[in-house]
């Protein structure tokens, strides 16, 4: 089997397409969580805290300066404004994700419960049936 026909069985094979549409969905998904989290949920937040924007929070570690040459050196500063804006973010996506598939399995048809196949006799049953056979 030539590389080109295998690589073609297994585009064509259904797992591979389903998990192409997710990963698609996902991404626009992804963007639509993103800007209800940065665009509705974070400025009341930021309110909250008095106005403050999370992601200008941070501890300088060196102030920015000028070396010898005249170059503008940067500050090196912890974001951890960043950080938890990030978590706050990653909180609200895995919120929304379990609402959203809590919803789906509420829509979903339940499952009809499997019927048990019928005991069977005892191994004492069986014995006295053979027992019984055998004097006939």
């Amino acid at each position: 089997m030539s590389m080109a026909s295998e690589f073609k069985e297994f585009i064509a094979k259904g797992n591979v397409m389903d998990l192409a549409v997710g990963v698609i969905i996902g991404g626009a998904f992804g963007k639509i969580v993103s800007s209800l989290v940065e665009d509705v949920i974070m400025p009341p937040i930021g309110l909250i805290l008095g106005g403050v924007n999370l992601d200008n929070l941070s501890i300088v570690l060196k102030a920015a300066s000028v070396d010898e040459a005249g170059k503008e050196v940067p500050a090196v500063a912890l974001k951890y404004g960043s950080f938890l804006g990030a978590v706050i973010n990653f909180l609200i996506i895995a919120f929304v994700i379990f609402m959203m598939v809590k919803a789906v399995n509420r829509l979903r048809k339940p499952e009809a419960p499997k019927e048990e196949a019928p005991a069977g006799p005892t191994q004492e049953e069986l014995l006295t049936e053979i027992r019984d056979l055998l004097k006939k």
